[in-house]
């Protein structure tokens, strides 16, 4: 492995990257960082989770020259999450030289933006669509930028950004340096690069390294109705430290993290519909442990790097297997183990080998947990609990009325009611969600289809689009007929 040490970095930069506690340089990283250095282009093929934000991020901040106040790179990201998960991490990069990093997106006040953009900062991280809109505005020119990164060229690609980020290329100096990461390369994609792209170099993680080996990945074949009440037993039993559930729709985020609030868990959903203040929110509570459960679309979880996520859950199943190894890359990371459960319908069980052949691993089936399994799953969180109290050692006030209760009853008589009073029995209350039609595995559907289906299935996708783009639009309203879950219950934290 390489170390940071003899990749040529500044000491600015290498100190500010050794703070941040790399030691050793990725794959990617390790190729990339010298032709970013260079000067050259290239197209490096990676999933998330493989360090390719500090792949590209390093080579664009010893780039920046602080002593101009001119905006010198500029990197385009899918959604409004990633674009502030990139700009945090070339800030903390950039530390060292004092680089100045603003992040621009949809849901944000433009005219804040617009002040943000007059104190001349080194590197912009946005969407395309408010990227472009501030070009339009006139608020923002390009013409001063060396360096383009393009992150997850392919996700912008579904999303229907293509022409958007053409028109952004287009802004451009001619002369200067492009990178593009892409987990997949299509076609348009391909031909994007021909056209903007000065003899690229390519750079492919290895199909090994594109999933995390130390994610154990199962599936449970179950009925639709079934689904939520297999989830929460699953919960009750493995007590996951941070769990993420996947869902396919807003509308079935919306629905699932107002359910499992309803049991006693502590949830809360993100999807493009959330303002962005409210997604901060709820991130930040995620990341501090203020709640246990995130509830996600695929495109609201894209580049979410929070560590000490145990288990993914798929509640549904995703709309291409590519979205399938985004989603269990959010467990398992920096070498940690992970598991990911997925649960498939009868009339998806043919989605199965699909994804087997993109992960290369073989899923394990899980037979889904009973209620009684449920309640002993509890059970044992309890006793584990009870062993990290003995073994704390505080216990001397508590020995007299222990004996007390001792002298009147046998030790296995109190240990049980202790059992039964702190063993919080599995949570029924009726709930309802609106059943989600089974995945269409045609396949010889086009991929064009494919991806106006996933845009369709994410209700209100292009509301979410309309943010970034500034448009006048109103959130999506609910559909006709359409009931929420409602009620209050005291939350309930996981035993950890």
């Amino acid at each position: 492995m390489t170390k940071f040490e003899d990749l040529g970095l500044s000491q600015a930069t290498l100190e500010a990257v050794l703070k941040m506690g790399f030691e050793e340089a990725t794959p990617i990283q390790s190729e990339t960082i010298p032709m970013g250095l260079a000067g050259k282009d290239l197209i490096g093929q990676a999933q998330t989770g493989t360090g390719k934000t500090a792949a590209f991020g390093i080579p664009l901040v010893e780039k920046v020259d602080v002593s101009k106040d001119a905006i010198q790179g500029i990197v385009i990201a899918p959604t409004r999450e990633l674009a502030i998960q990139v700009s945090e991490e070339l800030y903390k990069i950039g530390s060292g030289k004092r680089v100045r990093v603003l992040s621009i997106y949809g849901g944000q006040d433009i005219s804040r933006q617009i002040r943000s953009l007059k104190k001349f900062p080194h590197i912009i991280v946005g969407t395309p669509g408010r990227v472009l809109d501030h070009i339009n505005r006139k608020t923002m020119r390009l013409d001063t930028v060396n360096t383009v990164i393009l992150d997850e060229a392919d996700e912008m690609l579904n999303m229907g950004f293509i022409e958007d980020i053409e028109s952004i290329l287009s802004s451009t100096p001619a002369e200067r340096q492009t990178l593009l990461f892409s987990a997949t390369m299509p076609a348009p994609i391909q031909r994007m690069a021909e056209k903007f792209m000065k003899d690229p170099q390519i750079i492919r993680v290895k199909t090994k390294e594109m999933t995390v080996p130390a994610i154990e990945q199962y599936y449970l074949e179950v009925m639709e109705k079934n689904k939520f009440d297999v989830l929460t037993r699953l919960l009750d039993i493995q007590s996951p430290e941070l769990a993420i559930i996947f869902g396919r729709t807003k509308r079935r985020v919306d629905e699932l993290s107002e359910a499992l609030t309803l049991r006693g868990y502590t949830a809360e959903g993100i999807h493009g519909d959330l303002t962005q203040a409210k997604r901060i929110q709820v991130l930040r509570k995620f990341k501090e442990g203020t709640i246990d459960v995130l509830v996600a679309t695929d495109v609201a979880a894209r580049g979410l790097d929070i560590s000490g996520v145990t288990h993914v859950y798929n509640f549904d199943i995703p709309q291409d297997p590519e979205s399938y190894v985004h989603r269990i890359g959010r467990t398992g990371r920096a070498g940690k183990s992970g598991m990911a459960m997925t649960f498939i319908t009868p009339r998806e069980k043919s989605y199965l080998s699909i994804l087997e052949r993109t992960t290369k691993r073989k899923m394990d089936r899980m037979t889904a947990p009973t209620l009684d399994e449920a309640l002993e799953g509890q059970q044992r969180a309890v006793v584990d609990k009870i062993v990290q109290t003995i073994e704390g050692n505080n216990l001397q006030f508590y020995k007299r009325a222990a004996n007390e209760l001792l002298e009147e009853n046998d030790a296995s008589t109190v240990i049980a009611a202790v059992l039964k009073m702190l063993t919080k029995e599995p949570d029924q209350t009726p709930v309802k969600l609106t059943e989600e039609a089974p995945l269409h595995t045609k396949r010889d559907r086009k991929p064009q289809d494919r991806d106006r289906r996933r845009r369709d299935d994410n209700r209100g996708y292009n509301s979410s689009r309309g943010g970034d783009r500034d448009r006048k639009k109103g959130p999506a309203k609910p559909r006709t007929g359409e009931k929420r879950t409602t009620g209050k219950s005291k939350p309930r934290s996981f035993n950890r």
